[in-house]
């Protein structure tokens, strides 16, 4: 299948099961749930979620198996968008070229909205599609968002703000902030599909590297700082570098993984 055309439609299904899944404005608080629904579909790619329907496919599962995991992660990378916003943090008014949720709303209600974002994550996975698989799930969820996830890696790099980078210090933050909820999504669709632990294993391996070489590129492309540290030619072959990695450790997977190898290539070669 043709790679966009894949992405739309998996986008298309992960977006109505996210308007089930939340709560409605009609709904009491009103506000506060217009401002869920308005960063949820503030227009995001949904490459995350992509990514748990495809290992789930990968190992053999079915779609049903993943939405619930995929929603989880969608719903949880929206809530680090917000946050990750706020004028406490890295204080940006704009998230995909419209207002950020606390300029849009106020900062009490965008605070609020990814609190119940993150906590209707762990819901979702509790009501469990994908039986026996829901407490994995959940831990794993938990374990990439923590102070050993994207918690740590945001504080770090709340730490260096106005310091210099070195590259141990920006591979940690790329490695946590953004890498920690990609890995997850490539391992959370492999336990919905109820997979044996030399596939999860190998799909973990994928996501750590596909994580890491997609903050690289987004910070090539915003002039961030893995151009600063390493400039921009040897931060783009170090990305291609990490995507030959992350593909190579597919390779159990023969030709079921063309999809998710055709993704992390995309990936990499975004607007060049």
């Amino acid at each position: 299948m043709n790679l966009i055309k894949l992405l739309q439609e998996r986008r298309d299904l992960i977006d109505k099961a996210l308007n089930r899944i939340l709560p409605k404005e009609s709904a009491k608080p009103g506000k506060l749930h217009k401002a869920m629904r308005y960063s949820v579909f503030s227009g995001g790619k949904r490459i995350r979620p992509v990514l748990v329907i495809e290992s789930c496919l990968c190992c053999g599962g079915a779609v049903n198996d993943a939405i619930d995991a995929a929603c989880a992660i969608e719903l949880v990378h929206t809530f680090s968008l917000i946050h990750d916003d706020l004028p406490g943090m890295d204080d940006d008014n704009y998230r995909r070229g419209k207002l950020a949720c606390h300029r849009k709303f106020d900062e009490a209600t965008a605070i609020l909205a990814g609190d119940a974002l993150l906590t209707l994550a762990f819901e979702v996975l509790a009501r469990g599609r994908a039986p026996g698989a829901e407490i994995k799930l959940i831990r794993e969820l938990a374990a990439s968002i923590g102070s050993l996830g994207i918690a740590g890696g945001q504080y770090v790099d709340i730490e260096y703000t106005g310091r210099k980078k070195d590259a141990k210090i920006l591979n940690y933050i790329n490695e946590h902030k953004t890498g920690m909820l990609i890995k997850a999504s490539l391992k959370m669709g492999a336990l919905a599909s109820g997979a044996a632990s030399g596939r999860v294993k190998a799909l973990e391996t994928f996501g750590r590297y596909t994580g890491e070489a997609f903050q690289i590129v987004d910070d090539i492309l915003d002039g961030g700082d893995s151009v600063k540290v390493f400039g921009k030619k040897d931060a783009l072959n170090k990305a291609r570098l990490l995507t030959s990695k992350a593909n190579a450790a597919l390779d159990i997977f023969k030709d079921k993984a063309d999809e998710l190898k055709t993704i992390s290539d995309y990936l990499i070669k975004r607007r060049f």
